[in-house]
């Protein structure tokens, strides 16, 4: 099958600006559908077509992405939606973190259509998308990531090939685990640092220089924990959380304990205790502050 329309499926934060690279980028028709209607309107301006339903999408175009908040709406598309109208040469991507398990089941499902089933997860922040500067983590075969590359690289300045159908997912769940556990690192010293007589900006800035920096410091640590900057509508503590739960089941399937990623997702908790759920995922700074007073 010669690929001539991209479906995409989740316009939200990352959704929007990824299907406007690559409505300007591939050269090929794009049609999107959200349950908004503003980013469809916003988009349109760019040359993506809206599309009414998922299903109507299924039977239109070739490839089809899908940027949705978890593995919960990835299954209920998939099941509801894509396998119903599946076509064979179809591609189908999904662009989220999903369970591993959830991710072989729904590639065989889609093989058994003659559709090729990719998961290729994306990282960094929300301006690396409006910028065109995401990192991809591709699971699939070699002729689908052939495929699949140049228009990744639509939005993207890094693409991984991990390996086979699965691989982009564990990847992807070990680099939230790593930034997650980073981040409570980074809190953890602040809080010290402060209560230490020492300037928190000053303490970040001397590790920038030396052996503890890293993209977690000069991003979530400068522009977040430092200022104490938590918006919403950018990637909230439950959603972190649901993440960490990915990792924790990837090591109790293999037998690895992780205690780090435990103490993560205790203080994710309990930030959404305390009714910090929606606010971005670094707030848990605040909830080891605050222990650290009691």
């Amino acid at each position: 099958m010669s690929i001539q329309t991209l479906g995409f499926i989740g316009l939200g934060t990352m959704g929007e600006p990824m299907c406007q690279h690559l409505a300007q980028k591939s050269g090929l028709k794009v049609i999107g559908h959200d349950r908004q209607t503003a980013p469809l309107q916003r988009l349109a301006a760019h040359g993506v077509e809206p599309c009414e339903s998922i299903g109507l999408m299924a039977q239109t175009a070739d490839v089809i992405f899908m940027a949705l908040p978890s593995g919960v709406q990835v299954e209920d598309v998939c099941n509801n939606y894509l396998l119903p109208n599946a076509r064979p040469g179809q591609i189908v991507v999904d662009l989220g973190t999903s369970p591993v398990t959830l991710t072989h089941a729904l590639a065989e499902r889609f093989h058994a259509k003659g559709v090729r089933y990719a998961d290729s997860p994306i990282a960094r922040t929300r301006q690396a998308a409006q910028e065109g500067r995401l990192s991809v983590m591709v699971g699939c075969d070699a002729d689908t990531y052939a495929t699949l590359e140049p228009l990744l690289g639509c939005f993207a300045s890094d693409v991984t090939h991990c390996g086979k159908v699965g691989a982009g997912q564990v990847v992807k769940i070990l680099n939230n685990m790593v930034l997650v556990e980073t981040v409570v690192a980074l809190s953890e010293a602040i809080a010290v640092a402060r209560r230490a007589g020492v300037d928190g900006e000053m303490l970040f800035k001397t590790l920038m220089k030396g052996s503890a920096d890293s993209f977690a410091l000069r991003n979530h640590g400068m522009k977040s924990v430092l200022p104490e900057h938590f918006p919403e509508r950018a990637f909230s503590t439950d959603y972190a959380r649901k993440d960490i739960s990915y990792a924790l089941a990837l090591g109790e399937q293999f037998g690895v304990p992780l205690p780090g990623a435990r103490t993560a997702d205790q203080l994710l908790a309990s930030a959404s205790e305390k009714g910090l759920g929606e606010y971005y995922w670094p707030v848990i700074s605040k909830v080891i502050a605050a222990d650290a007073s009691q």
